[in-house]
């Protein structure tokens, strides 16, 4: 990934502007997701419990607007 400086832009304009590409490509979340390997079964596990996670809170925030 590349970002160009724009004519009359600043240093701090471009590095922002190179942060934001770097957030809205996910480049980090997914390098700190691949720096340790995870077995398929130990992903199915995570997954499932983030789906249990989720269903709790959904039906924890219904509850609530009742």
């Amino acid at each position: 990934m590349s970002v160009d400086l724009r004519p009359g832009e600043s240093q701090e304009g471009l590095l922002k502007r190179f942060r934001k590409e770097v957030v809205r490509d996910r480049i980090l979340s997914t390098y700190r997701k691949k720096r340790w390997f995870v077995s398929k079964s130990e992903n199915r596990r995570l997954a499932k419990q983030r789906a249990a996670r989720k269903a709790r809170r959904k039906a924890m925030a219904y509850g609530r607007r009742r």
